[in-house]
């Protein structure tokens, strides 16, 4: 939804605060979670975040001492943390807390001296440790994909869509920016769950266990987002569009209007929340390029990934040994081998890599060898020095040149341009002159079937106001409504018979 952040090299005239951290000093504030005391400096922070949490900012050392002693009676690691002076001057150093004189502490002169110092988070250092936090502190149940948010999504498009035309402002900047965060979340959780599919690949490899414990869950978690994204797809695209015709330059400006962000320019928050009415737009109104069409192909990418795993795990299982627990009892026979001798016949019955090498080439020209010439008559076969030495035949020397047909590449794509163009033209017609009381042509029969298909895989509604199913499909849509009786379509092909339904095509 949002572009990446622009980080300067240098901070700008007149910053402050975060804006003041350069490109340098951003990547010095992860230094401590590389450190050789990095565990230290982590409860220190964390005493620092407590006393955040409780509107105490500022901390001296004997403060922030005596928080890591109220921490060490839940947490006992944190009473080893050794000198809270020099951790604090690091983590200053660092500029990850900001060190600043507290004269008020001096009683005497030679306290005055002594430089009382009070720490407390940079903003760019409290994000830092709340990075690594929630590194820490990440679990599986964070990969997963939202099915849920759905209804609410499509709920806060009508309520956008209300604001908008009723010119609530503030209405209209809760809607969108929550609109926005609800859709960032849910490309954080997809990505996250896609690599965890990832993992949970690879770990099979060693610990096939694991995937069979959870391959159930997966697989109907998968299969019930893909069904409720289907589902709502066409619900959302329409939202979207309804929304749109009530105004976005208005809309936009409302937004704009009750944006409380201090340092931004007028222009730069119109800027923004365009961009972010254009990732809406970009998730579900595209259509075919839509980025809620992109995830559902990827779920069920993802579906044959995990079933194709099952058969591969399945099939290593058949026999009732799997080839792990092969491999097991092969090193505890070696293992209990005598004898250097005992070892190295296991090996020669096991694997059998010591016999002789059998290499099978045919003649140049076999016609030239009759076949009933002994072998001891026949002339010898040359053979390749690594087929001999290695077993495998000598590859090419370079790749090979690829033949391109450019011509056959032409006619092809010309003859797919021309069936986009049939199939538009026939949806149009169908749009146009309607279903009933004709013979539909054979392009319209094929365009009506693939739009009835589209339209009866969502056909269960998302609310009582919505119509039995609809789909769309090369720029009409097919609606499904109840009607009294049976309607029926007449094609080249036959006739078609929708019991208690009517189609309604419309552009």
């Amino acid at each position: 939804m949002h572009d990446e952040p622009d980080v300067p090299d240098a901070a700008s005239e007149g910053a402050f605060g975060i804006d003041a951290f350069t490109l340098d000093d951003r990547l010095r504030l992860f230094h401590f979670a590389a450190a050789e005391k990095r565990g230290d400096y982590l409860w220190l922070l964390r005493a620092f975040d407590r006393g955040r949490a409780n509107y105490q900012v500022l901390l001296h050392a004997s403060e922030a001492a005596g928080l890591l002693e109220r921490i060490a009676a839940d947490h006992p690691a944190a009473a080893a943390v050794g000198d809270v002076q020099s951790l604090l001057d690091a983590l200053a150093d660092w500029r990850i807390l900001d060190r600043s004189y507290d004269g008020t502490r001096a009683a005497n002169l030679a306290e005055y001296r002594n430089r009382h110092y009070v720490y407390q988070f940079t903003q760019a250092g409290y994000r830092a440790y709340r990075a690594v936090e929630d590194v820490l502190g990440a679990r599986l149940e964070d990969a997963q994909l939202s099915r849920l948010v759905f209804p609410d999504v499509l709920a806060d498009l009508h309520a956008l869509a209300e604001a908008n035309t009723a010119g609530d402002a503030e209405e209209v900047y809760r809607k969108l920016g929550r609109l926005d965060s609800v859709l960032n979340e849910m490309a954080q959780r997809a990505a996250r769950f896609y690599l965890m599919l990832g993992d949970l690949a690879r770990t099979n490899d060693t610990r096939p266990e694991v995937f069979l414990t959870h391959k159930d869950t997966l697989l109907a978690h998968m299969r019930e987002f893909t069904a409720e994204l289907g589902r709502y797809a066409p619900l959302l695209a329409e939202a979207v569009e309804k929304t749109a015709a009530t105004g976005v330059e208005r809309m936009v400006e409302y937004a704009a209007e009750a944006d409380e962000r201090l340092f931004r320019s007028p222009a730069e928050r119109l800027a923004d929340w365009r961009h972010r009415w254009e990732g809406i737009v970009h998730w579900f109104a595209e259509r075919e390029h839509s980025e809620a069409e992109r995830l559902q192909d990827a779920t069920v990418t993802a579906i044959r990934s995990v079933l194709a795993l099952l058969r591969r795990v399945t099939e290593a299982r058949r026999g009732g040994v799997s080839r792990e627990s092969q491999l097991r009892h092969l090193a505890q026979w070696f293992t209990s081998c005598e004898s250097d001798e005992d070892a190295h016949a296991l090996f020669q019955a096991v694997f059998g890599l010591g016999a002789p090498r059998h290499a099978g080439v045919p003649y140049a020209d076999p016609e030239q060898i009759p076949g009933r010439a002994s072998w001891w008559d026949a002339e010898p076969v040359e053979l390749a020095r690594t087929l001999v030495q290695s077993g495998r035949t000598p590859a090419l020397h370079g790749p090979g040149r690829i033949e391109r047909n450019d011509a056959q590449r032409a006619r092809l794509r010309a003859g797919q341009l021309q069936e986009q163009a049939e199939r538009r033209d026939a949806a149009a017609h169908l749009a146009a002159d309607g279903v009933y009381s004709r013979t539909l042509g054979e392009a319209e029969t094929r365009a009506l079937l693939a739009l009835l298909d589209v339209a009866l895989a969502a056909r269960v509604p998302a609310s009582r106001t919505v119509a039995a199913a609809s789909g769309s499909a090369h720029g009409v849509r097919l609606t499904l409504t109840p009607a009294e009786g049976s309607t029926t379509v007449d094609t080249v092909r036959g006739r078609l018979h929708l019991d208690g339904l009517r189609l309604e095509v419309t552009a």
